[in-house]
């Protein structure tokens, strides 16, 4: 599980990109410490611009996840990709055997004035996701 402030850059992004590289054999959603933004225009234009798709993802909160029935012990891994879901990830997860992994990845909103450096931006915390995930998971097979 991947998690962040608002389900609505960093977590959706890994999400994704988990998807399209590992398939779906792995079971992996995001979520947010709250839930008040819809998914950022720009996370979802640099994603498809790898053909990830999150046009249709909905973000979603710690609290409506278990709301719907998704339990935090089903997973084995959460990673919390700012300081805020660390400690709301750590907070929740104090009397589940699971890990929980912070990486810093870039908060590309309001960085940049125009257009271009605003995708620039985004673009950055993409490749910060796609670097860890290798990292993490080893190379994507190839499909």
């Amino acid at each position: 599980m991947f998690c962040c402030d608002h389900n609505a850059v960093r977590s959706p992004m890994a999400e994704g990109i988990m998807k399209a590289f590992y398939g779906r054999d792995i079971y992996v959603q995001s979520v947010g410490v709250h839930n008040d933004l819809e998914v950022d225009g720009f996370c979802i234009a640099v994603c498809a611009e790898m053909g990830v798709e999150l046009e249709r993802h909905r973000s979603r909160s710690f609290e409506e996840m278990q709301e719907w029935g998704d339990d935090l012990s089903s997973f084995d891994l959460v990673v919390a990709l700012s300081p805020a879901s660390q400690r709301s990830a750590l907070e929740l997860t104090r009397h589940f055997h699971l890990e929980v992994e912070y990486w810093p990845i870039m908060d590309p909103t309001g960085i940049g004035e125009t257009r271009d450096q605003k995708l620039n931006a985004y673009r950055q915390s993409r490749d910060q996701i796609i670097e860890r995930l290798k990292r993490r998971f080893g190379e994507p097979p190839k499909r």
